[in-house]
């Protein structure tokens, strides 16, 4: 197995260019991030060159924190916003040689909402694809972000179908699928064509991938057999300093 260092969780509290140095010498294959965006481009294009891994992904911004918000694309109203959002984080991708771009949805519901949703990622591909970047989607659990218009991976194929974007799929997070219906396997085998990226933790308390209610030597093994060749983002949060956490890689990477 491969695994990518989700940056956002892990040495959170390095500058990014030294966590990036950081997962490469833990010996993760590629890395990921959340809002990057404080950092110049040029510093972490650079630590990326410098250590040779890839960055798989980073998410859009999720609006005006001090009103709660938690992503723009699926809120009515806040088209501006939420394109803005997308361009920054298309912008920073190409400049960094990212490859994917999670959109977030944000805490809304009902028709208008879809319709708004739909209609931002479809402006997100079509940018996109001029970079050959891809458009994420990701399910979140209820409890974790109650009110998210975006929770089960189900919703989330049924958009990707409706507008039929070569370049959108969807996050398959394992702690949030989980957490909102579990079938792990199944869900992962009847979506497989759809799905970008998968993150992992533990459930339910988001640690490490070695412990809680989800047996990941056998979601791996079932993720390999059916051909999944890519990284899977570690994206749990560590107990103390990220390198006391990482006893989990021995016995998962070879599972």
């Amino acid at each position: 197995m491969k695994f990518s260092a989700n940056l956002g969780f892990l040495w959170a509290d390095l500058p990014l260019p030294q966590a990036i140095h950081a997962a490469k010498a833990a010996g993760f294959d590629a890395v990921e991030c959340h809002w990057p965006f404080d950092v110049p481009p040029a510093d972490v294009r650079a630590a990326l060159q410098e250590t040779g891994l890839t960055m798989l992904g980073l998410n859009t911004r999720r609006g005006d924190l001090d009103r709660g918000e938690n992503g723009l694309a699926a809120l009515p109203g806040r088209e501006a916003d939420a394109r803005a959002a997308i361009d920054e984080a298309l912008e920073y991708a190409v400049a960094t040689d990212t490859q994917a771009v999670h959109v977030m949805a944000g805490f809304s519901g009902g028709p208008r909402a879809h319709r708004t949703f739909c209609d931002n990622l479809t402006y997100a591909c079509e940018k996109a694809a001029a970079n050959g970047i891809t458009i994420l989607i990701e399910p979140l659990n209820h409890y974790d972000a109650p009110g998210y218009f975006l929770t089960t991976a189900a919703q989330a194929a049924a958009i990707i179908h409706e507008l039929g974007h070569s370049n959108l799929k969807l996050m398959f997070d394992c702690y949030h699928l989980q957490i909102m219906g579990g079938d792990l396997t199944r869900q992962f085998e009847k979506h497989l064509a759809i799905i970008g990226h998968i993150q992992f933790a533990s459930v339910p308390d988001r640690g490490t991938p070695d412990h809680g209610e989800l047996d990941y030597a056998h979601v791996f093994t079932a993720i390999d057999t059916l051909g999944w060749g890519l990284a899977l983002g570690a994206e749990y949060k560590p107990k103390g300093a990220t390198d006391t956490t990482l006893g989990w890689m021995k016995t998962l990477k070879h599972s």
